[in-house]
């Protein structure tokens, strides 16, 4: 009998889960299934994990003397790659970005471990028409150095000094908090969300390039509240997608990592969604929304759709040779 429809599926990793414990209680089972399984899995999986008196569960727990369960098998299920996974893995590590997160040690194991593994794809397959060309050099070990510092310091919520050079030129220094850090596809940069610290005080927020930061020192200060949500401005905007040209696809993946709600109309086949941003990016998002061209309607806020008919009737004197 099929059990799982894919390796290491939802289901799959909630199953392992469960049988890598040596014991575990009917509500480790539920817990599990909470955290790890979709919004209606708590409607059958309990079933096919804990026995039944039916038998009609996947036979993979058992109950014991005392009530607790335990896995059928004698060791936990072994963690096996596929080769779909190696071949994504190692075209994972042609990736720059992926760098910033591993060290040299790691990355040279991977290598001779996935040496013979043809990769999934490789950099030169891609080609961005619309983003800019001047990215960050995320293979600089400088800038690999600063990266891990700002990530140690976010998650300790460590005041850090940093010294940058401005867009002007400028030398700056200056004492913060760090907030998050955010990429701009867009721009191919990562962006540093900040609050300037100064005689004890947290001020308002900013935001910085990291590629534009020469020195960083950690303070060893820390702050016992985490100030993630402070100093953020959020935004909405609520967008109507036709279904022309598989744009809704295209629409959900172009912005898979917004915050958002999406209703679809099963009627046009198009959809009506409610974007979350952050306000220093809403010009980037209204020049994504606008390469979606006559597919995608700005409907509200009427701030947003004024300034998304400026663009395009600008756009519209530069075609016709008024400007």
């Amino acid at each position: 009998m099929t059990i799982f429809s894919e390796i290491y599926g939802v289901y799959y990793r909630i199953a392992s889960r469960a049988m890598s414990r040596e014991s575990l209680s009917d509500g480790d089972v539920y817990e599990l299934i909470r955290e790890l399984g979709f919004r209606d899995s708590a409607l059958f999986l309990p079933r096919k994990l804990l026995p039944q008196k039916d038998s009609t569960d996947w036979g993979l727990l058992r109950r014991n003397a005392d009530g607790s369960l335990s896995r059928i098998t004698e060791n936990a299920p072994p963690a096996v790659l596929t080769l779909l996974q190696k071949r994504w893995l190692k075209a994972k590590l042609s990736d720059a970005r992926f760098r910033l997160f591993v060290d040299d040690e790691t990355l040279d194991r991977l290598e001779n471990r996935l040496a013979d593994i043809k990769p999934m794809y490789r950099p030169e397959h891609f080609r961005y028409f619309d983003r800019f060309t001047d990215g960050d050099n995320y293979a600089d070990p400088v800038y690999r150095a600063n990266f891990r510092v700002v990530l140690e310091a976010i998650k300790a919520c460590e005041l850090l000094k940093i010294s940058y050079v401005s867009g002007h030129g400028e030398r700056v220094c200056f004492t913060c908090l760090p907030m998050r850090l955010e990429y701009s596809e867009k721009n191919d940069k990562l962006r540093l969300f900040n609050r300037k610290y100064r005689n004890g005080r947290l001020l308002n927020g900013s935001v910085i390039n990291l590629g534009r930061i020469t020195g960083i020192v950690r303070t060893g200060c820390f702050f016992t509240d985490s100030a993630d949500a402070a100093g953020k401005k959020r935004g909405t905007v609520t967008v109507y997608v036709a279904p022309e040209r598989n744009a809704v696809e295209r629409f959900l993946m172009e912005f898979a990592s917004y915050e958002k709600r999406v209703e679809r109309d099963l009627v046009s086949g198009g959809c009506t969604a409610v974007l979350h941003y952050d306000k220093p990016d809403e010009t980037e998002l209204l020049i994504r929304l606008l390469s979606f061209g006559a597919a995608v309607e700005i409907l509200k806020p009427e701030g947003f759709r004024a300034q998304a008919a400026e663009r395009v009737a600008a756009q519209a004197k530069l075609t016709r040779g008024e400007i």
